[in-house]
């Protein structure tokens, strides 16, 4: 009897302590999602070291990271660079990869350096990063002014950018050039949680489900400065704000197309995927879900963005591949699906999340163009 009886104190306290880690892994993996740190990689991505850098060529520890196509900023605290092309012809050891190098933006690298590979190609603002005439603005929000970009354009037709999971308002430069070629104004915008905008009241980001107040209101301040009808772009969590937005707002109508690149649209999965790229075990994955799902205010009850398809009414280009592991492709799929009249799904193979443009720029921004022709 006093074994049995000890037996199963162990076990509850076994038991006890694997809850009480699991809410805790939950908090600590959901900080990516739910308390943004400006700067910091997300979970999960490509780190590697460089080998050497030097005559527009970098040397980097041979990975899957490492070896993807494309062009991608390298970051490193205090450092910041481009790299383009992997080289397979130039001279590397085999346990090494070589790669155009095509800036060095801030600060050195160095043999030895621990890089993170981010789909945030550019520093700065679009005048000292892309040498792009701007205005800096502040859209008035519910909790404060949020601060913007404005790119200046001679269209009537504006496009909001809103960037995703552990980004800022510099992700989507990489698309600004584009933009201003074919002429289409764009705000770039700031929102609740990042550097310089107001933070939401709990302090904490909701996968969209709150920020998509702060789009509205971005969409407000275009129609009153001259926009006649508004494209809105998001990557990540800011493409969850766009079909929020669509779905919510008083001025969907005004709203004539969606670009959505890497959409998150389960909560449940993105939650997950960020828990186990903190290496939570797998015994305890579930409650580390549940935990951050409570803290996040993200119900089972609560239907995610996309969940009705009947609700879109415009044209959407979603861009999606099967190696995002944040946000897995499969709910992206069943939308598309779902909608063949109104959405057009590109798959891109070989891309992280998020970074669905630097796998293939020009191939990425030739799709964007045969969508946005129509709208203009």
């Amino acid at each position: 009897m006093r074994t049995a009886t000890a037996t199963a104190t162990a076990v509850t306290t076994s038991l006890l302590g694997a809850g009480a880690a699991a809410v805790a892994v939950g908090r600590y993996a959901a900080d990516a999602a739910l308390c943004p740190r400006p700067g910091r990689p997300l979970p999960g991505a490509p780190r590697f070291h460089v080998h050497s850098a030097g005559d527009g060529l970098v040397t980097l520890t041979r990975s899957l990271g490492s070896l993807r196509p494309g062009t991608y900023g390298l970051d490193a605290p205090g450092v910041h660079a481009v790299v383009g092309a992997v080289l397979p012809d130039a001279p590397h050891r085999p346990d090494t990869v070589v790669r155009r190098l095509l800036a060095v933006t801030h600060g050195s690298l160095d043999p030895g350096t621990r890089v993170t590979l981010t789909p945030q190609v550019h520093l700065g603002n679009p005048r000292t990063a892309l040498g792009l005439d701007h205005a800096d603005v502040d859209v008035p929000g519910e909790l404060g002014p949020l601060p913007a970009w404005f790119v200046p354009g001679h269209r009537d037709t504006w496009v909001i950018t809103a960037h995703g999971l552990g980004g800022s308002r510099e992700h989507p430069m990489v698309v600004l050039p584009f933009l201003h070629r074919h002429r289409f104004p764009v705000l770039d915008l700031a929102y609740r949680g990042d550097l310089g905008a107001p933070a939401s009241p709990d302090g904490l980001g909701h996968l969209g489900e709150s920020e998509w107040r702060d789009l509205d209101a971005a969409l407000r301040y275009a129609l009153r400065h001259g926009a006649r009808r508004v494209v809105l772009y998001g990557w990540s969590t800011g493409a969850a704000m766009a079909l929020r937005a669509v779905e919510r707002s008083a001025l969907a109508d005004r709203v004539s197309g969606l670009v959505l690149d890497s959409p998150v649209l389960d909560w449940h999965a993105t939650l997950r995927a960020l828990a186990a790229a903190r290496h939570a075990p797998a015994a305890v994955l579930p409650l580390a879900v549940r935990a951050a799902e409570g803290r996040a205010g993200l119900r089972a009850d609560r239907p995610p963005p996309g969940a009705d398809p009947r609700a879109l009414r415009v044209p959407v280009l979603l861009f999606h591949g099967p190696d995002d592991t944040l946000a897995p492709w499969g709910p992206s799929r069943r939308l598309a699906a779902a909608r063949p009249d109104l959405i057009t799904l590109h798959p891109v193979r070989g891309a992280g999340h998020g970074a669905m443009w630097n796998a293939d720029p020009a191939g990425y921004e030739e799709i964007l163009r045969r969508f946005l022709v129509p709208l203009m």
